[in-house]
Protein backbone atom coordinates (compact mmCIF):
# COMPACT_ATOMS: atom_id res chain seq x y z
CA UNK A 1 0.00 0.00 0.00
CA UNK A 2 1.08 3.54 -0.73
CA UNK A 3 0.00 6.95 0.48
CA UNK A 4 -2.03 7.66 -2.65
CA UNK A 5 -1.97 4.26 -4.39
CA UNK A 6 -4.21 1.67 -2.72
CA UNK A 7 -4.44 3.48 0.63
CA UNK A 8 -6.43 0.53 2.02
CA UNK A 9 -9.68 0.18 3.92
CA UNK A 10 -8.69 1.67 7.27
CA UNK A 11 -10.83 4.78 6.92
CA UNK A 12 -13.90 2.78 5.89
CA UNK A 13 -13.34 0.37 8.77
CA UNK A 14 -13.34 3.31 11.19
CA UNK A 15 -16.66 4.46 9.74
CA UNK A 16 -18.17 1.00 10.20
CA UNK A 17 -16.96 0.96 13.81
CA UNK A 18 -18.38 4.40 14.60
CA UNK A 19 -21.28 4.85 17.01
CA UNK A 20 -23.59 5.67 14.10
CA UNK A 21 -23.11 4.23 10.64
CA UNK A 22 -25.83 4.50 8.00
CA UNK A 23 -25.22 1.81 5.38
CA UNK A 24 -24.96 3.28 1.88
CA UNK A 25 -22.97 0.39 0.38
CA UNK A 26 -25.66 -0.39 -2.21
CA UNK A 27 -24.26 2.61 -4.06
CA UNK A 28 -21.48 0.22 -5.15
CA UNK A 29 -23.99 -1.61 -7.37
CA UNK A 30 -24.47 1.65 -9.26
CA UNK A 31 -20.76 2.45 -9.62
CA UNK A 32 -20.11 -1.15 -10.69
CA UNK A 33 -22.58 -0.70 -13.55
CA UNK A 34 -20.45 2.21 -14.82
CA UNK A 35 -17.04 0.51 -14.58
CA UNK A 36 -15.32 0.23 -17.98
CA UNK A 37 -18.21 1.96 -19.78
CA UNK A 38 -18.66 5.42 -21.27
CA UNK A 39 -20.38 6.36 -17.99
CA UNK A 40 -17.22 5.63 -15.98
CA UNK A 41 -16.63 9.35 -15.31
CA UNK A 42 -18.65 10.51 -12.28
CA UNK A 43 -18.66 13.99 -10.74
CA UNK A 44 -20.52 14.13 -7.41
CA UNK A 45 -21.29 17.56 -5.94
CA UNK A 46 -23.20 18.27 -2.75
CA UNK A 47 -22.83 20.51 0.34
CA UNK A 48 -20.36 19.97 3.16
CA UNK A 49 -21.38 17.45 5.83
CA UNK A 50 -23.39 15.38 3.31
CA UNK A 51 -21.17 12.27 3.33
CA UNK A 52 -18.97 12.78 0.25
CA UNK A 53 -15.76 11.62 1.94
CA UNK A 54 -17.48 8.61 3.51
CA UNK A 55 -18.54 7.41 0.08
CA UNK A 56 -15.02 7.94 -1.30
CA UNK A 57 -13.55 5.89 1.59
CA UNK A 58 -16.05 3.11 0.85
CA UNK A 59 -15.08 2.95 -2.84
CA UNK A 60 -11.37 2.84 -1.94
CA UNK A 61 -12.03 -0.09 0.37
CA UNK A 62 -14.07 -1.94 -2.25
CA UNK A 63 -12.09 -1.50 -5.47
CA UNK A 64 -8.53 -1.30 -4.14
CA UNK A 65 -5.94 -3.79 -3.02
CA UNK A 66 -5.99 -5.42 -0.54
CA UNK A 67 -9.78 -5.79 -0.66
CA UNK A 68 -11.97 -5.35 2.39
CA UNK A 69 -14.10 -8.42 1.73
CA UNK A 70 -14.80 -9.18 5.37
CA UNK A 71 -15.99 -5.61 5.96
CA UNK A 72 -18.47 -5.69 3.10
CA UNK A 73 -19.85 -9.11 4.00
CA UNK A 74 -21.64 -7.38 6.91
CA UNK A 75 -23.13 -4.65 4.69
CA UNK A 76 -26.30 -4.31 2.60
CA UNK A 77 -24.46 -4.63 -0.70
CA UNK A 78 -23.56 -8.25 0.05
CA UNK A 79 -27.23 -9.20 -0.15
CA UNK A 80 -27.20 -8.70 -3.93
CA UNK A 81 -26.04 -11.23 -6.52
CA UNK A 82 -22.70 -10.35 -8.10
CA UNK A 83 -21.96 -7.70 -5.49
CA UNK A 84 -18.27 -8.70 -5.40
CA UNK A 85 -17.75 -8.50 -9.18
CA UNK A 86 -15.04 -5.85 -8.89
CA UNK A 87 -14.03 -6.35 -5.26
CA UNK A 88 -10.26 -5.74 -4.99
CA UNK A 89 -9.86 -5.83 -8.77
CA UNK A 90 -8.17 -2.48 -9.41
CA UNK A 91 -5.41 -0.21 -8.29
CA UNK A 92 -7.00 2.79 -6.58
CA UNK A 93 -5.46 6.27 -6.65
CA UNK A 94 -7.00 8.43 -3.93
CA UNK A 95 -6.34 12.19 -3.73
CA UNK A 96 -7.75 14.87 -1.43
CA UNK A 97 -7.12 18.07 -3.35
CA UNK A 98 -7.13 20.31 -0.28
CA UNK A 99 -3.90 18.55 0.74
CA UNK A 100 -2.20 20.12 -2.29
CA UNK A 101 -4.09 23.27 -3.24
CA UNK A 102 -3.95 26.04 -0.67
CA UNK A 103 -5.08 29.65 -0.73
CA UNK A 104 -2.37 31.94 -2.08
CA UNK A 105 -0.12 29.08 -3.25
CA UNK A 106 0.92 28.35 -6.84
CA UNK A 107 -1.47 25.93 -8.57
CA UNK A 108 1.11 24.77 -11.14
CA UNK A 109 3.53 23.78 -8.36
CA UNK A 110 0.73 21.88 -6.63
CA UNK A 111 0.01 19.93 -9.84
CA UNK A 112 3.70 19.08 -10.22
CA UNK A 113 3.71 17.77 -6.64
CA UNK A 114 0.69 15.57 -7.39
CA UNK A 115 2.39 14.07 -10.47
CA UNK A 116 5.63 13.31 -8.64
CA UNK A 117 4.00 11.79 -5.55
CA UNK A 118 1.77 9.47 -7.54
CA UNK A 119 4.76 8.29 -9.60
CA UNK A 120 6.69 7.63 -6.37
CA UNK A 121 3.88 5.35 -5.18
CA UNK A 122 3.65 3.62 -8.56
CA UNK A 123 7.42 2.94 -8.61
CA UNK A 124 7.35 1.48 -5.10
CA UNK A 125 4.55 -0.92 -6.07
CA UNK A 126 5.88 -1.73 -9.57
CA UNK A 127 9.67 -1.12 -9.52
CA UNK A 128 10.36 -3.05 -12.75
CA UNK A 129 8.58 -0.54 -14.99
CA UNK A 130 10.20 2.55 -16.54
CA UNK A 131 8.62 5.89 -15.63
CA UNK A 132 8.81 9.38 -17.05
CA UNK A 133 9.22 11.55 -13.97
CA UNK A 134 7.61 14.55 -15.65
CA UNK A 135 4.72 12.79 -17.36
CA UNK A 136 2.15 11.06 -15.16
CA UNK A 137 -0.18 10.16 -18.04
CA UNK A 138 2.57 8.48 -20.06
CA UNK A 139 3.85 6.63 -17.01
CA UNK A 140 0.39 5.25 -16.21
CA UNK A 141 -0.14 4.23 -19.85
CA UNK A 142 3.18 2.32 -19.81
CA UNK A 143 2.27 0.63 -16.55
CA UNK A 144 -1.21 -0.30 -17.74
CA UNK A 145 0.04 -1.80 -21.00
CA UNK A 146 2.96 -3.72 -19.48
CA UNK A 147 1.07 -5.08 -16.45
CA UNK A 148 -2.53 -5.10 -17.69
CA UNK A 149 -3.50 -2.81 -14.81
CA UNK A 150 -6.63 -0.63 -14.67
CA UNK A 151 -7.11 2.20 -12.21
CA UNK A 152 -9.99 3.56 -10.17
CA UNK A 153 -9.17 7.21 -9.55
CA UNK A 154 -10.97 8.89 -6.66
CA UNK A 155 -10.58 12.62 -6.07
CA UNK A 156 -12.12 14.22 -2.98
CA UNK A 157 -12.56 18.02 -2.79
CA UNK A 158 -11.92 18.19 -6.54
CA UNK A 159 -13.15 21.81 -6.63
CA UNK A 160 -10.61 23.09 -4.07
CA UNK A 161 -8.92 25.30 -6.67
CA UNK A 162 -12.19 27.19 -7.27
CA UNK A 163 -12.78 27.67 -3.55
CA UNK A 164 -9.23 28.33 -2.33
CA UNK A 165 -7.90 30.18 -5.40
CA UNK A 166 -11.07 32.03 -6.40
CA UNK A 167 -9.36 34.71 -8.48
CA UNK A 168 -6.58 32.64 -10.06
CA UNK A 169 -8.17 32.03 -13.47
CA UNK A 170 -4.88 30.95 -15.01
CA UNK A 171 -4.33 28.38 -12.26
CA UNK A 172 -7.90 27.13 -12.61
CA UNK A 173 -7.39 26.70 -16.33
CA UNK A 174 -4.16 24.73 -15.77
CA UNK A 175 -5.95 22.53 -13.25
CA UNK A 176 -8.79 21.70 -15.66
CA UNK A 177 -6.23 20.92 -18.36
CA UNK A 178 -4.45 18.59 -15.95
CA UNK A 179 -7.65 16.66 -15.17
CA UNK A 180 -8.69 16.51 -18.82
CA UNK A 181 -5.31 15.15 -19.94
CA UNK A 182 -5.24 12.64 -17.07
CA UNK A 183 -8.72 11.25 -17.68
CA UNK A 184 -10.18 11.91 -21.08
CA UNK A 185 -10.06 8.95 -23.46
CA UNK A 186 -7.63 7.02 -21.27
CA UNK A 187 -8.00 3.23 -21.39
CA UNK A 188 -6.24 2.82 -18.05
CA UNK A 189 -9.24 4.43 -16.28
CA UNK A 190 -11.78 1.84 -15.10
CA UNK A 191 -13.68 4.43 -13.04
CA UNK A 192 -13.10 8.10 -12.22
CA UNK A 193 -15.03 9.40 -9.23
CA UNK A 194 -14.73 13.05 -8.14
CA UNK A 195 -16.49 14.74 -5.23
CA UNK A 196 -16.82 18.40 -4.35
CA UNK A 197 -19.20 21.15 -3.35
CA UNK A 198 -19.34 22.75 -6.78
CA UNK A 199 -20.34 21.13 -10.07
CA UNK A 200 -17.77 21.14 -12.88
CA UNK A 201 -16.70 24.66 -13.77
CA UNK A 202 -18.06 26.14 -16.99
CA UNK A 203 -14.98 27.90 -18.27
CA UNK A 204 -15.05 28.59 -22.01
CA UNK A 205 -13.16 25.94 -23.96
CA UNK A 206 -12.14 24.49 -20.61
CA UNK A 207 -15.57 22.96 -20.18
CA UNK A 208 -13.33 20.15 -21.36
CA UNK A 209 -14.37 17.75 -18.62
CA UNK A 210 -17.50 17.04 -20.62
CA UNK A 211 -16.85 13.30 -20.40
CA UNK A 212 -18.01 13.49 -16.77
CA UNK A 213 -21.64 12.89 -15.86
CA UNK A 214 -22.77 15.41 -13.26
CA UNK A 215 -24.57 14.16 -10.15
CA UNK A 216 -25.23 17.45 -8.38
CA UNK A 217 -27.56 18.33 -5.53
CA UNK A 218 -29.79 19.94 -8.19
CA UNK A 219 -29.83 16.92 -10.54
CA UNK A 220 -28.45 13.91 -8.64
CA UNK A 221 -30.13 11.37 -10.96
CA UNK A 222 -29.35 7.79 -9.83
CA UNK A 223 -27.29 9.13 -6.94
CA UNK A 224 -30.36 10.71 -5.29
CA UNK A 225 -30.77 8.06 -2.52
CA UNK A 226 -27.10 8.47 -1.60
CA UNK A 227 -27.13 12.29 -1.43
CA UNK A 228 -28.01 12.38 2.27
CA UNK A 229 -29.99 10.47 4.89
CA UNK A 230 -33.42 9.33 3.68
CA UNK A 231 -36.64 9.45 5.74
CA UNK A 232 -36.51 5.71 6.48
CA UNK A 233 -32.90 5.93 7.63
CA UNK A 234 -33.69 8.84 9.96
CA UNK A 235 -36.79 7.10 11.34
CA UNK A 236 -34.64 4.10 12.28
CA UNK A 237 -32.16 6.36 14.07
CA UNK A 238 -34.97 8.15 15.92
CA UNK A 239 -36.40 4.83 17.10
CA UNK A 240 -33.00 3.57 18.22
CA UNK A 241 -32.08 6.77 20.07
CA UNK A 242 -35.57 7.68 21.35
CA UNK A 243 -35.79 10.96 19.42
CA UNK A 244 -38.89 12.82 18.20
CA UNK A 245 -38.98 12.21 14.44
CA UNK A 246 -41.26 15.21 13.78
CA UNK A 247 -38.87 17.56 15.55
CA UNK A 248 -35.86 16.08 13.75
CA UNK A 249 -37.71 16.57 10.44
CA UNK A 250 -38.53 20.20 11.16
CA UNK A 251 -34.91 20.96 11.91
CA UNK A 252 -32.93 18.91 9.39
CA UNK A 253 -35.26 17.73 6.59
CA UNK A 254 -36.48 19.82 3.68
CA UNK A 255 -34.04 18.97 0.91
CA UNK A 256 -35.83 17.24 -1.96
CA UNK A 257 -33.87 15.53 -4.74
CA UNK A 258 -35.18 13.85 -7.88
CA UNK A 259 -34.22 10.28 -8.70
CA UNK A 260 -34.35 8.76 -12.18
CA UNK A 261 -37.87 7.90 -13.35
CA UNK A 262 -38.19 4.17 -14.10
CA UNK A 263 -38.94 3.48 -17.76
CA UNK A 264 -42.17 1.65 -16.87
CA UNK A 265 -43.38 4.65 -14.84
CA UNK A 266 -42.72 7.42 -17.37
CA UNK A 267 -46.17 7.35 -18.93
CA UNK A 268 -47.71 7.66 -15.47
CA UNK A 269 -45.25 10.46 -14.68
CA UNK A 270 -46.37 12.40 -17.76
CA UNK A 271 -49.98 11.92 -16.64
CA UNK A 272 -49.08 13.15 -13.14
CA UNK A 273 -49.87 9.74 -11.67
CA UNK A 274 -46.33 9.06 -10.41
CA UNK A 275 -44.12 11.19 -8.17
CA UNK A 276 -42.03 8.62 -6.30
CA UNK A 277 -38.93 10.01 -8.00
CA UNK A 278 -38.80 12.73 -5.35
CA UNK A 279 -36.74 11.77 -2.31
CA UNK A 280 -36.61 13.77 0.91
CA UNK A 281 -33.03 14.16 2.14
CA UNK A 282 -31.69 15.14 5.57
CA UNK A 283 -28.41 16.79 6.51
CA UNK A 284 -26.44 13.74 7.78
CA UNK A 285 -24.01 15.43 10.15
CA UNK A 286 -26.74 17.41 11.91
CA UNK A 287 -28.91 14.31 12.37
CA UNK A 288 -25.97 12.35 13.78
CA UNK A 289 -25.11 15.16 16.23
CA UNK A 290 -28.73 15.47 17.35
CA UNK A 291 -29.39 11.77 17.96
CA UNK A 292 -26.06 11.15 19.71
CA UNK A 293 -26.35 14.15 22.04
CA UNK A 294 -30.13 14.23 22.44
CA UNK A 295 -30.14 17.99 21.74
CA UNK A 296 -31.92 19.39 18.69
CA UNK A 297 -30.51 22.75 17.61
CA UNK A 298 -28.29 24.34 14.98
CA UNK A 299 -25.20 22.22 14.29
CA UNK A 300 -24.62 23.81 10.88
CA UNK A 301 -22.66 26.76 12.24
CA UNK A 302 -20.18 24.42 13.90
CA UNK A 303 -18.66 23.75 10.47
CA UNK A 304 -19.66 26.83 8.46
CA UNK A 305 -19.11 30.47 9.35
CA UNK A 306 -22.34 32.44 8.95
CA UNK A 307 -20.32 35.19 7.27
CA UNK A 308 -19.99 32.90 4.24
CA UNK A 309 -23.74 33.24 3.78
CA UNK A 310 -23.89 36.94 4.65
CA UNK A 311 -21.18 37.72 2.08
CA UNK A 312 -23.30 36.43 -0.79
CA UNK A 313 -26.76 37.68 0.15
CA UNK A 314 -25.58 41.23 0.86
CA UNK A 315 -24.65 41.51 -2.84
CA UNK A 316 -28.34 42.22 -3.42
CA UNK A 317 -28.17 41.46 -7.14
CA UNK A 318 -31.59 42.03 -8.75
CA UNK A 319 -33.30 42.47 -5.40
CA UNK A 320 -31.70 39.42 -3.76
CA UNK A 321 -32.33 40.82 -0.27
CA UNK A 322 -36.06 41.02 -0.95
CA UNK A 323 -36.00 37.41 -2.14
CA UNK A 324 -34.18 36.33 1.03
CA UNK A 325 -36.73 38.03 3.29
CA UNK A 326 -39.57 36.42 1.33
CA UNK A 327 -38.00 32.97 1.78
CA UNK A 328 -37.41 33.62 5.49
CA UNK A 329 -41.16 34.19 5.75
CA UNK A 330 -41.79 30.74 4.26
CA UNK A 331 -42.09 31.71 0.60
CA UNK A 332 -40.25 30.47 -2.46
CA UNK A 333 -38.87 32.28 -5.51
CA UNK A 334 -38.31 31.28 -9.11
CA UNK A 335 -34.68 30.67 -10.08
CA UNK A 336 -33.01 29.91 -13.40
CA UNK A 337 -29.90 27.96 -12.38
CA UNK A 338 -28.71 27.37 -15.96
CA UNK A 339 -26.56 30.53 -16.15
CA UNK A 340 -24.48 29.76 -13.06
CA UNK A 341 -20.81 29.26 -13.94
CA UNK A 342 -20.16 26.81 -11.07
CA UNK A 343 -17.62 28.95 -9.26
CA UNK A 344 -17.63 31.38 -6.32
CA UNK A 345 -16.86 34.63 -8.11
CA UNK A 346 -18.79 34.86 -11.39
CA UNK A 347 -22.20 36.32 -10.55
CA UNK A 348 -24.11 38.20 -13.23
CA UNK A 349 -27.58 38.10 -11.66
CA UNK A 350 -29.56 37.08 -8.60
CA UNK A 351 -30.14 33.56 -9.94
CA UNK A 352 -26.39 32.87 -10.03
CA UNK A 353 -26.11 33.57 -6.29
CA UNK A 354 -29.20 31.48 -5.58
CA UNK A 355 -27.64 28.59 -7.53
CA UNK A 356 -24.46 28.82 -5.44
CA UNK A 357 -26.51 28.80 -2.23
CA UNK A 358 -28.26 25.63 -3.43
CA UNK A 359 -24.88 23.93 -3.92
CA UNK A 360 -23.71 25.14 -0.51
CA UNK A 361 -26.84 23.68 1.12
CA UNK A 362 -28.42 26.96 2.21
CA UNK A 363 -31.38 26.56 -0.16
CA UNK A 364 -33.39 23.68 -1.55
CA UNK A 365 -34.39 23.49 -5.21
CA UNK A 366 -37.60 22.11 -6.65
CA UNK A 367 -36.70 20.70 -10.06
CA UNK A 368 -40.32 20.62 -11.24
CA UNK A 369 -41.38 24.15 -10.24
CA UNK A 370 -37.88 25.70 -10.66
CA UNK A 371 -38.27 27.37 -7.26
CA UNK A 372 -35.87 27.80 -4.35
CA UNK A 373 -36.69 28.07 -0.66
CA UNK A 374 -35.15 27.63 2.80
CA UNK A 375 -35.24 23.90 3.66
CA UNK A 376 -35.57 23.75 7.45
CA UNK A 377 -35.25 25.43 10.85
CA UNK A 378 -31.50 24.88 11.05
CA UNK A 379 -30.85 26.82 7.84
CA UNK A 380 -33.47 29.45 8.72
CA UNK A 381 -31.44 30.02 11.88
CA UNK A 382 -28.38 30.67 9.69
CA UNK A 383 -30.29 33.23 7.62
CA UNK A 384 -31.52 34.98 10.77
CA UNK A 385 -27.96 35.25 12.05
CA UNK A 386 -26.75 36.55 8.68
CA UNK A 387 -29.40 39.29 8.44
CA UNK A 388 -29.05 40.95 11.84
CA UNK A 389 -26.99 43.92 10.69
CA UNK A 390 -28.44 47.42 10.26
CA UNK A 391 -28.29 47.16 6.47
CA UNK A 392 -31.25 44.76 6.58
CA UNK A 393 -33.60 47.02 8.56
CA UNK A 394 -35.16 48.74 5.52
CA UNK A 395 -35.55 45.44 3.66
CA UNK A 396 -37.52 43.85 6.51
CA UNK A 397 -39.56 47.04 6.92
CA UNK A 398 -40.51 47.02 3.24
CA UNK A 399 -41.50 43.37 3.41
CA UNK A 400 -43.73 43.93 6.44
CA UNK A 401 -45.36 46.83 4.62
CA UNK A 402 -45.99 44.56 1.65
CA UNK A 403 -47.65 41.97 3.89
CA UNK A 404 -49.90 44.66 5.40
CA UNK A 405 -50.87 45.82 1.91
CA UNK A 406 -51.84 42.27 1.01
CA UNK A 407 -53.93 41.96 4.19
CA UNK A 408 -55.69 45.23 3.33
CA UNK A 409 -56.57 43.96 -0.16
CA UNK A 410 -57.94 40.69 1.23
CA UNK A 411 -60.00 42.66 3.76
CA UNK A 412 -61.36 44.98 1.04
CA UNK A 413 -59.91 48.00 2.85
CA UNK A 414 -59.57 50.47 -0.03
CA UNK A 415 -58.20 53.37 2.01
CA UNK A 416 -55.40 51.35 3.64
CA UNK A 417 -54.58 49.72 0.29
CA UNK A 418 -54.12 53.11 -1.37
CA UNK A 419 -52.10 54.40 1.59
CA UNK A 420 -49.64 51.49 1.53
CA UNK A 421 -49.29 51.71 -2.25
CA UNK A 422 -48.24 55.33 -1.82
CA UNK A 423 -45.76 54.42 0.91
CA UNK A 424 -44.29 51.60 -1.17
CA UNK A 425 -43.99 53.90 -4.18
CA UNK A 426 -42.13 56.45 -2.09
CA UNK A 427 -39.65 53.76 -0.97
CA UNK A 428 -39.14 52.24 -4.40
CA UNK A 429 -36.33 53.06 -6.80
CA UNK A 430 -38.89 54.10 -9.40
CA UNK A 431 -39.79 57.57 -8.09
CA UNK A 432 -41.74 58.80 -11.09
CA UNK A 433 -44.94 57.43 -12.61
CA UNK A 434 -45.77 58.75 -16.06
CA UNK A 435 -47.60 55.80 -17.60
CA UNK A 436 -49.37 52.56 -16.72
CA UNK A 437 -46.23 50.48 -17.26
CA UNK A 438 -44.45 52.44 -14.52
CA UNK A 439 -47.51 52.06 -12.31
CA UNK A 440 -47.41 48.29 -12.89
CA UNK A 441 -43.78 48.19 -11.76
CA UNK A 442 -44.65 50.07 -8.60
CA UNK A 443 -47.61 47.84 -7.77
CA UNK A 444 -45.54 44.68 -8.23
CA UNK A 445 -42.85 46.13 -5.99
CA UNK A 446 -45.46 46.99 -3.36
CA UNK A 447 -46.92 43.49 -3.55
CA UNK A 448 -43.58 41.67 -3.43
CA UNK A 449 -44.74 39.56 -0.47
CA UNK A 450 -47.58 38.20 -2.61
CA UNK A 451 -45.05 35.83 -4.25
CA UNK A 452 -45.43 33.67 -1.15
CA UNK A 453 -49.08 33.03 -2.00
CA UNK A 454 -49.45 33.77 -5.71
CA UNK A 455 -48.15 33.34 -9.22
CA UNK A 456 -48.07 36.70 -11.00
CA UNK A 457 -49.23 37.02 -14.61
CA UNK A 458 -48.84 40.27 -16.54
CA UNK A 459 -51.11 41.20 -19.45
CA UNK A 460 -53.44 38.19 -19.25
CA UNK A 461 -55.44 37.84 -22.48
CA UNK A 462 -59.19 37.83 -21.77
CA UNK A 463 -60.26 37.60 -25.41
CA UNK A 464 -61.51 41.21 -25.39
CA UNK A 465 -58.40 42.82 -24.01
CA UNK A 466 -55.62 42.29 -21.50
CA UNK A 467 -55.86 42.33 -17.73
CA UNK A 468 -52.91 44.34 -16.41
CA UNK A 469 -51.97 42.12 -13.47
CA UNK A 470 -53.40 38.83 -12.27
CA UNK A 471 -52.37 37.04 -9.09
CA UNK A 472 -53.31 33.34 -9.10
CA UNK A 473 -53.20 31.43 -5.77
CA UNK A 474 -50.46 28.80 -5.52
CA UNK A 475 -51.50 25.17 -4.84
CA UNK A 476 -50.27 25.62 -1.26
CA UNK A 477 -52.88 28.36 -0.64
CA UNK A 478 -56.00 27.39 -2.60
CA UNK A 479 -58.25 29.38 -0.27
CA UNK A 480 -56.71 32.73 -1.15
CA UNK A 481 -58.73 34.86 -3.58
CA UNK A 482 -57.50 35.40 -7.14
CA UNK A 483 -56.61 39.05 -7.66
CA UNK A 484 -57.49 40.74 -10.95
CA UNK A 485 -55.91 44.19 -11.14
CA UNK A 486 -56.57 46.99 -13.60
CA UNK A 487 -54.23 49.99 -13.50
CA UNK A 488 -54.87 53.52 -14.73
CA UNK A 489 -52.70 56.60 -14.93
CA UNK A 490 -54.31 60.00 -14.33
CA UNK A 491 -57.87 58.72 -14.76
CA UNK A 492 -60.01 57.21 -11.99
CA UNK A 493 -60.77 53.88 -10.36
CA UNK A 494 -64.30 53.85 -11.78
CA UNK A 495 -62.84 53.82 -15.30
CA UNK A 496 -60.63 50.88 -14.34
CA UNK A 497 -63.47 48.96 -12.70
CA UNK A 498 -65.81 49.60 -15.64
CA UNK A 499 -63.19 48.32 -18.08
CA UNK A 500 -62.85 45.07 -16.14
CA UNK A 501 -66.59 44.53 -16.21
CA UNK A 502 -67.20 45.58 -19.84
CA UNK A 503 -64.46 43.28 -21.11
CA UNK A 504 -65.57 40.46 -18.81
CA UNK A 505 -62.08 39.86 -17.48
CA UNK A 506 -63.28 37.55 -14.64
CA UNK A 507 -64.44 35.03 -17.24
CA UNK A 508 -60.84 33.96 -17.87
CA UNK A 509 -60.62 33.11 -14.15
CA UNK A 510 -63.84 31.09 -14.01
CA UNK A 511 -61.93 28.31 -12.23
CA UNK A 512 -61.80 30.73 -9.26
CA UNK A 513 -65.46 31.80 -9.55
CA UNK A 514 -66.78 33.06 -6.24
CA UNK A 515 -63.30 33.80 -4.96
CA UNK A 516 -62.03 36.68 -7.12
CA UNK A 517 -61.20 40.20 -6.02
CA UNK A 518 -61.21 42.97 -8.64
CA UNK A 519 -58.67 45.60 -7.61
CA UNK A 520 -58.78 48.86 -9.55
CA UNK A 521 -55.90 51.28 -9.00
CA UNK A 522 -55.42 54.79 -10.36
CA UNK A 523 -52.48 57.13 -9.95
CA UNK A 524 -52.97 60.90 -10.35
CA UNK A 525 -50.07 62.86 -11.79
CA UNK A 526 -50.75 65.82 -9.51
CA UNK A 527 -48.72 65.59 -6.31
CA UNK A 528 -50.38 66.68 -3.10
CA UNK A 529 -48.96 69.09 -0.59
CA UNK A 530 -47.59 66.24 1.48
CA UNK A 531 -45.34 65.20 -1.40
CA UNK A 532 -46.88 61.73 -1.79
CA UNK A 533 -47.85 60.21 -5.13
CA UNK A 534 -51.62 60.02 -5.15
CA UNK A 535 -53.21 56.60 -5.51
CA UNK A 536 -56.86 55.65 -5.31
CA UNK A 537 -58.28 52.17 -5.13
CA UNK A 538 -61.53 50.23 -5.48
CA UNK A 539 -61.88 46.58 -4.38
CA UNK A 540 -64.88 44.50 -5.41
CA UNK A 541 -65.81 40.82 -5.37
CA UNK A 542 -66.40 39.34 -8.83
Amino acid sequence: MGIYLNPGYGSFEEELNSQIYVDKTEMILLTNSFVKTKQKYMSISRPRRFGKSYAADMLCAYYGRPDGCKLFEKCKVSGHDGWDKYLGRFDVIRLVMTDFIKEGEDVVKALDKIRKRIIIDLRQEYPDVEYDEDDLVYSMELLSRSKGILFVIIIDEWDAVFRECKDDEAGQSKYLDFLRDWFKGKDYVALAYMTGILPIKKYGKHSALNMFDEYSVITPMQMAPYTGFTCDEVKELCEEYNMDYKEISDWYDGYVVSNMIPVKMREKFRNKEYNSQNISIYSPLSVVKAVTTGYIHNYWNKTENYEALAEYIRMNLDGLKDAVVLMMDGGSVKADVSTYQNDMTTFTCRDDVLALLINLGYLKYNLETREVSIPNKEILDEFRTSTKSDEWVDTFKSFKMSLKLLDAIWAGDEGTTAEFMELAHDRSANKTYNDEAALSYGIQYALYAAQKYYTTIQELDSGKGYADLVYLPSPKYPGKPALLMELKYNKNVKTAADQIKSRNYPQVLEHYAGNILIVSVNYDKDVGGDGFKKHSCRIEKA
